[in-house]
């Protein structure tokens, strides 16, 4: 190399030692751009083998007129700790998430044979026992109406309220239809009308149902499959009875 120019500046030091490295020996960049290509198939993130290839090409490869500085040797192997420590870290909690999928499902289990509160849920009328349904008011009523249907859609029973007061509101069918008869034993559907400070809503009914089955959706959240067949989140429940 006695044919380099030994020039003042640093940078033009660089770029002459550079044209000057054989073709036969990688540099840095070289080593960077084979690591990455290498990896066929993937996104082309740089993993923690990459990383100690391209760190050990590059002690190899440094320029000997501008060797790599104490300080930066030092933060490059704190980046290697770092990434080897969040791999680590990334398969804990992929395990950790994988055992409490599990453990929701055996513990979700234990709520089938048990009513839950299901929005816009299923009325099963059987024996004539009264059926209730709770509506939540964050504003209170002026007046609510309670109407019932079949499971054709036809209209079976319907009642007007009075005012009614901030919070949830628990409305008993008895099983009968507007003529005083006994309605037949079913699947029947609650829908309420709410006159609240001038504004008229439909808010939705919620109903109690028995737990039938148990299954996970593909984002690992709890489904509960109910009386009737609908499903909803186990985040969904805010009642649980027997």
């Amino acid at each position: 190399m006695s044919n380099l120019n030994l020039l003042s500046s640093n940078t033009a030091s660089n770029a002459a030692w550079a044209a000057a490295v054989p073709t036969s020996i990688k540099t840095t960049a070289d080593a960077a751009n084979a690591a990455l290509t290498a990896k066929t198939g993937t996104a082309g993130g740089m993993g923690q083998k990459d990383f100690l290839t391209l760190f050990t090409t590059q002690l190899k490869n440094q320029d000997p007129l501008d060797p790599v500085k104490n300080e930066a040797f030092v933060a490059q192997l704190a980046q290697f700790s770092q990434l080897e420590a969040t791999v680590t870290m990334s398969q804990t909690l992929s395990d950790f998430v994988t055992s409490m999928s599990g453990e929701r499902m055996m513990s979700s289990a234990n709520l089938i044979g048990k009513t839950v509160s299901v929005p816009d849920g299923p009325a099963i009328l059987a024996g004539g026992v009264p059926v209730e349904g709770v509506v939540n008011l964050p504003t209170g009523a002026d007046g609510v109406k309670f109407d019932v249907y079949d499971a054709r859609g036809s209209l079976v029973r319907s009642q007007i309220l009075g005012p009614q007061k901030v919070g949830d509101m628990t409305w008993s069918w008895d099983g009968k239809n507007d003529a005083g008869d006994a309605a037949a034993n079913g699947t029947y559907k609650f829908k309420a009308t709410v006159v609240s400070q001038g504004k008229t809503t439909s808010p939705a009914v919620s109903t109690m149902a028995y737990v039938t089955s148990v299954s996970q959706d593909t984002d690992k959240s709890m489904l509960l499959q109910v009386q009737g067949g609908k499903t909803l989140k186990l985040a969904d429940v805010q009642r649980i009875g027997y």
